[in-house]
């Protein structure tokens, strides 16, 4: 885990959304949107209820993070005026965090905190993808 200070903190916690990069064994890239809670220096993503082709475990961003859990965050502000650009990109180790553990009752409970909808799913019984953190870049194209 890395200090982050309180800009990159605030970052994160302020966004609601962020796409996460994976990449299978031979290295083969994914990314996807993904909402997340970030607490105790690691963010949680669900594996949510959201309609999806396959069962949470054959999901090709579980897949990923099982055979090679080295990833990428990037959470950003777009605008049309350029001058209100800003992103944060969080490199790190994810893990395949299962619903017996204290840690992802903990996680759901933030998660339900943050996204109204959640409080309508049955997360806690469904497996969750834990981020820590590595390392931190970030831009703005305007300080203030």
């Amino acid at each position: 885990m890395i200090d982050l200070d309180y800009k990159a903190i605030q970052f994160i916690r302020e966004h609601r959304v962020a796409r996460l990069a994976t990449a299978d064994s031979s290295g083969q890239p994914q990314v996807v949107p993904i909402c997340y809670v970030f607490e105790g220096g690691a963010i949680y993503s669900p594996i949510d209820e959201k309609p999806k082709r396959v069962s949470p475990y054959r999901l090709r961003r579980v897949r990923n993070v099982e055979s090679n859990n080295r990833v990428s965050l990037v959470i950003d502000d777009y605008s049309d005026d350029w001058s209100r650009l800003a992103w944060l990109i969080v490199d790190g180790r994810a893990e395949i965090i299962e619903p017996e553990r204290e840690e992802h009752a903990l996680a759901v409970q933030w998660l339900q905190e943050k996204y109204q909808q959640y409080k309508l799913m049955s997360l806690g019984d469904r497996p969750m993808i834990k981020i820590t953190p590595e390392h931190i870049a970030s831009w703005k194209a305007q300080e203030g």
